[in-house]
């Protein structure tokens, strides 16, 4: 072998042994890299199953609780109060990433687009169905419970006196209809309705209805709903003013009646 030819061939085996060096590098580099990109990526996959898992369920409580639904695909993208919870999975989770002028961002924007107002730092349960929308405010601390529904132009805040815990909260199963209001750091129990433009101050126990302004207890049967939406009904609830105008009447029918007795003695 020649000097030339032995040259050669050390510098092949140089060039050989350099490759294999950076292809063993690039190898041990892949697979650190997959040992820490693995577990984000797991996680990133976790999140949006749970999100999807969201949509599916935001989207069935609709489909149960409201007649006029025809589709999924018309839940998704024609219903105001479903775009409003969307945009509050994505403000709350910045909100408890401590990323604060970003959740009030995506949350004001939704408000802009839907007319519901919904404060990243609520927190909703599972099932809600905010019908129509417009007009409804829940507040940083409110908290709803599983399957309730609110209506339009439902408020649940503050009385401006309270600190730290501002907002109500709503146990699972709750109906609040169009245009009441819950103010105050109170609990509205499993199972209740509040009908429609009443203002409920104190709290509320298990499956009763409360109506009027301020609100009172009318009506505790001790039922509670059996399904998501299967008592919905807020027409058909007591009228205090016209029981109590009833009992008058009667009283008086009684006193009159008495007279009448006592004339006919004389």
């Amino acid at each position: 072998m020649t000097d030339k030819e032995a040259r050669e061939t050390m510098n092949t085996e140089r060039l050989e042994d350099i490759l294999a060096q950076i292809g063993g590098r690039m190898i041990l580099c892949a697979e650190l890299a997959k040992e820490q990109v693995q577990p984000l990526t797991d996680k990133v996959s976790a999140e949006l199953r749970a999100a999807i898992d969201e949509v599916r369920t935001d989207i069935d409580a609709v489909r149960q609780r409201d007649p006029a639904a025809k589709s999924d695909l018309e839940v998704l993208l024609l219903y105001s109060g479903v775009h409003a919870l969307l945009a509050y999975r994505v403000a709350h989770r910045l909100y408890v990433s401590e990323h604060y002028f970003s959740a009030r961002l995506v949350s004001q924007l939704a408000r802009f687009f839907t007319g519901v107002e919904i404060h990243p730092g609520a927190t909703i349960g599972k099932a809600l169905m905010i019908d129509h929308g417009s007009g409804v405010v829940i507040g940083e601390t409110a908290e709803i419970g599983d399957n309730c529904t609110l209506y339009q132009g439902v408020t649940l805040g503050g009385t401006g006196k309270d600190v730290g815990k501002r907002h109500p909260t709503l146990g699972n199963n709750v109906m609040v209809g169009a245009g009441a209001k819950v103010l105050g750091p109170f609990t509205i129990s499993d199972g209740s309705k509040v009908a429609a433009n009443a203002v409920v101050l104190k709290e509320l126990p298990e499956n009763s209805t409360a109506v009027g302004i301020p609100a009172r207890v009318v009506k505790r049967d001790g039922e509670r709903v059996s399904a998501p939406g299967a008592d919905l009904d807020q027409v058909h609830i007591p009228d205090p003013v016209r029981e109590e105008i009833a009992r008058l009447e009667q009283r008086l029918a009684e006193m009159q009646a008495q007279l009448d007795d006592l004339k006919n003695a004389e």
